[in-house]
């Protein structure tokens, strides 16, 4: 399993990306905290729910766009309309599902912890490469 880990993390060769999905998981922690804090674990795990649910699709989509051997404009612009329609999906997908499977879902810390994680993820743009 950590070999895995490696692997995936290894292949991301964007520092801004790898930074981004580093910072995720920060203010995905903070945000949980804080929500166990208010609400007890019911919103820890809904503010992990909401982060983790765009640190997945964020995750796919930079797995998706570090594919070594894109040499043309065309196949840039094919692989980030791939990768932003996996993105979307999964969100669709894993929001669902987050929201109709846990009971105890406190809806305000999901979208919070949700919407910071999406705000981090732009955030690449500030980091740079070298």
């Amino acid at each position: 399993m950590a070999f895995q880990t490696f692997q995936i993390s290894t292949r991301i060769t964007s520092k801004p990306i790898r930074t981004v999905l580093g910072w995720q998981v920060v203010a995905t922690a903070v945000i949980a905290l804080g929500a166990g804090l208010w609400a007890g674990w019911h919103g820890a795990i809904s503010a992990i729910l909401g982060g983790g649910i765009n640190q997945i699709a964020d995750l796919a989509y930079a797995l998706l766009v570090s594919g070594g051997g894109i040499r043309t404009a065309g196949n840039t612009l094919r692989t980030l309309f791939r990768a932003e329609g996996v993105r979307i999906l999964l969100i669709v997908f894993l929001l669902g599902w987050a929201l109709t499977s846990y009971k105890d879902v406190i809806h305000p810390v999901v979208f919070l912890s949700f919407v910071v994680s999406v705000i981090v993820f732009r955030m690449a743009i500030l980091v740079k490469e070298q």
